[in-house]
């Protein structure tokens, strides 16, 4: 099993995350997905409706960057895609790290209440 941080790449992949679970910030939404001991994957996608490419490109560029900062606290075994919003654009950098890794630590608690003691 690696802990190394890979990325997410099919689009399979982005939609099976979002049957997981999800949580919402003001510059992203986070979703996870547990996978079968493929490690830390994380994905990160704007949609359309945000703005043009420069806008779409500046807010996944600002993610993964907050991604590979907040990785070291995700789970191993689970893939992350972060959704950006508009508001990722105005938000301090460091205000867009702290509400992942909020939402990382948020996400494994209501994961691990999901699953059967024993």
């Amino acid at each position: 099993m690696s802990t190394e941080i890979t990325t997410l790449k099919k689009r399979s992949d982005f939609l099976a995350a979002n049957k997981g679970l999800r949580v919402a910030r003001p510059g992203l939404v986070l979703l996870a997905l547990p996978n079968q001991g493929l490690g830390k994957r994380f994905g990160v996608t704007v949609t359309k409706k945000i703005g043009n490419a420069v806008v779409r490109n500046r807010i996944r560029r600002r993610l993964r960057e907050a991604a590979k900062l907040a990785g070291a606290s995700a789970e191993t075994g689970t893939d992350y895609v972060l959704v950006g919003r508009r508001a990722a654009l105005s938000l301090e950098f460091d205000r867009l790290v702290a509400d992942l890794l909020n939402g990382i630590t948020q996400l494994s608690k209501r994961d691990d209440a999901t699953k059967p003691q024993g």
